[in-house]
């Protein structure tokens, strides 16, 4: 065989393993960067929940102070 088709396709074969190495390693990077995110999303949506049924109980809360000042309110034209 000819040194330069040797040469040839041994370069073939280490380009090509060196290109699949690095598609590999930047998927696997590109997955974990995706997961780490995913976790910041839950996080995230947890919190908006949360928040959402603060939200919904001080609503309430409020109704009843009100309640609360309108029997007041009767008790001291009474007195």
């Amino acid at each position: 065989m000819n040194e330069a088709l040797i040469v040839a396709l041994l370069s073939l074969v280490g380009t090509a393993f060196g290109s699949v190495a690095g598609i590999m390693t930047a998927n696997k990077l590109t997955n974990y960067r995706i997961e780490q995110l995913e976790k910041k999303v839950e996080k995230h949506n947890n919190v908006v929940e949360r928040v959402f049924r603060l939200e919904e109980k001080d609503a309430v809360h409020d109704e009843q102070l009100k309640v609360v000042n309108h029997r007041i309110a009767d008790i001291e034209k009474v007195c």
